[in-house]
């Protein structure tokens, strides 16, 4: 029985470093690695990206990445000027961005949902409500069933992927209002909409928690899983994108993104992974 006792714990104890040496095993290919990736461009990518880097650096500390914002078009630009190593979009490429030798990795699927002040108790909206509210032609949450308060809209700049997919998918392109309150990130839209009983913005589906409430879409909630689904149907990929095919550090970051352990940065991000095809 001691020895039946012994062996079991020693079989516990050995169970529970396997997810440590898996990590670890994604780990090794920066083994004998040096230097600095530069990252920057859309926002919705920033905490997959900075979880990765966190991980690769306390491996090796011959290892510096550093990773910004700026949009997604600020992402396409700065690789394509060899200002950085990955330029993050949230959308593919236009045609005069990828003219420049640019080579996309998509790794994961987002979606993009409209969000509104948990305060306020509306609880679902049509597309062409959201369209309408964003053309001008409702202006008051009373007409949608709510609180007699103004809407108050925000949006993205135009370097944003994530404004790109939602006037695209979801808008349709319809025209949007010129007094909008234009913010910087996704991180930004949802302080700014978390603060104002009034408001209504959109944002990566990743980023929304109980500061902001998004609304059904066509009676549909835009989760996760319905994204995947293909019922949510304002979705877009996560890409990164480097000029020419990437070589020697950055290319062993980019398969890390892809690895088992960059997918479970990916799910812990809000995101669905996507395999390297």
């Amino acid at each position: 029985m001691r020895l039946k006792s012994g062996f079991m714990r020693l079989l516990v104890c050995s169970l529970c470093f396997i997810p440590a040496i898996t990590q670890a095993s994604d780990l090794d290919r920066f083994k004998g690695l040096s230097g600095t990736i530069n990252i920057a461009g859309g926002t919705a990518h920033i905490p997959v990206m900075k979880q990765a880097a966190k991980a690769v650096m306390k491996a090796n500390g011959e290892i510096r990445i550093t990773i910004a914002g700026g949009g997604s078009g600020v992402g396409a630009q700065q690789v394509a000027k060899g200002l950085v190593e990955i330029g993050n979009t949230g959308r593919q490429l236009k045609p005069s961005e990828a003219k420049h030798g640019l080579v996309s990795f998509p790794f994961a699927i987002d979606g993009v949902a409209a969000i509104i002040n948990p305060a306020n108790p509306i609880q679902a909206l049509t597309q062409q409500q959201v369209a309408d509210i964003y053309a001008g032609k409702i202006t008051n949450w009373q007409s949608l069933g709510g609180n007699d308060r103004a809407i108050n809209i925000f949006t993205r700049d135009e370097a944003s992927g994530t404004r790109a997919v939602f006037v695209k998918k979801l808008l349709r392109n319809s025209p949007m209002v010129n007094h909008a309150n234009v913010v910087p990130s996704n991180g930004a839209m949802k302080t700014a909409i978390a603060r104002d009983p009034g408001a209504i913005g959109y944002s990566s589906v990743g980023y929304i928690d109980n500061t902001v409430k998004a609304p059904a879409l066509d009676n549909v909630q835009p989760t996760n899983e319905a994204c995947a689904s293909g019922e949510y149907p304002v979705v877009r990929k996560l890409y990164m994108n480097t000029k020419g095919e990437p070589q020697g550090l950055v290319r062993e970051f980019i398969d890390y993104i892809y690895s088992p352990q960059g997918a479970e940065y990916i799910r812990a991000a809000g995101y669905i992974p996507v395999s390297n095809q």
